[in-house]
C-alpha cells in the first residue's frame, strides 16, 4: 500500500509540473513561444517575448507547481507512505522533469528554476530566501538570468550541506541544481562566446 499511495503522489507531483503556463499564457496572447525569442518555455521568454507583468505572473505559477509537489507529501502525512524525505525529493524530481518534459507538450519544456526555487520554499525556506536575494542581486547587476540561475544553483547546494538540512534533502537538492546547470549548458556557451540575451525591465 505505501509502495502504491507513494506511486501515486510521485505521478501527481510530474503532471502537476507538466502544466506548461508559460505556453498557456503565451497562446493566450496568441503567441507561440517555441518560436519566438529563445524558444524556451518558460517565464524568461515570456518576459522577453510578451511582457514583464507576464513573465512575473508565470514565474510564480511555475514556482507554485514546485512548492504544491513537495507540500503533497505534508498533507498526506497519515497516508501509509514510505520514507518522507525520501518521497519529498521523488515529488522535487517528479515536478522538475514534468516541468523540463511536459507530457503536455510532447516532453519539451522549461529549464526548471522558478519550479526548483518553488521546490526549495517548501524544503528549506530560509535557504531559499537567501538564494533567492543572490539570484536577484547578480540579475540586477548584469541583467543575465542564466547566470543568476546557474550562480544560485551552486550556492543552494552549499546552503544546504552547511545548514545541515537532512541528507535526503541536502544530496537531492545537489542533484536537482546539478541538472538545471546541465539544461543551462547553451547558456554557458552563448555567456563564454558573449551571445547571451540580458533581460530588459521595460514594458513591452
Amino acid at each position: 500500500m505505501g509502495m502504491t499511495i507513494t506511486a501515486i503522489i510521485v505521478l501527481l507531483s510530474y503532471l502537476i509540473g507538466s502544466v506548461p503556463f508559460a505556453y498557456i499564457v503565451a497562446k493566450a496572447k496568441g503567441i507561440d513561444l517555441t518560436k519566438v525569442g529563445s524558444g524556451n518555455i518558460g517565464a524568461t521568454n515570456v518576459w522577453r517575448s510578451i511582457s514583464p507583468a507576464a513573465g512575473t505572473a508565470v514565474f510564480f505559477l511555475d514556482f507554485f507547481k514546485g512548492y504544491v509537489a513537495v507540500t503533497l507529501v505534508g498533507a498526506g502525512r497519515d497516508l501509509p507512505l514510505l520514507d518522507k524525505p525520501m518521497v519529498v525529493i521523488a515529488c522535487a524530481a517528479a515536478v522538475i522533469l514534468g516541468h523540463t518534459f511536459s507530457v503536455f507538450l510532447k516532453f519539451k519544456g522549461g529549464k526548471g528554476v522558478a519550479t526548483g526555487l518553488g521546490v526549495v520554499f517548501g524544503i528549506a525556506p530560509y535557504n531559499f530566501v537567501l538564494c533567492f536575494a543572490l539570484g536577484m542581486g547578480i540579475i540586477a547587476l548584469t541583467g543575465y538570468v542564466s547566470l543568476a540561475s546557474m550562480t544560485g544553483a551552486v550556492f543552494l547546494s552549499i546552503l544546504m550541506f552547511s545548514t545541515r538540512q537532512p541528507a535526503p534533502y541536502a544530496w537531492g537538492i545537489l542533484l536537482l541544481a546539478a541538472y538545471v546547470i546541465y539544461k543551462h549548458v547553451p547558456n554557458i556557451k552563448r555567456l563564454i562566446n558573449g551571445t547571451e540575451n540580458r533581460i530588459s525591465w521595460k514594458n513591452r
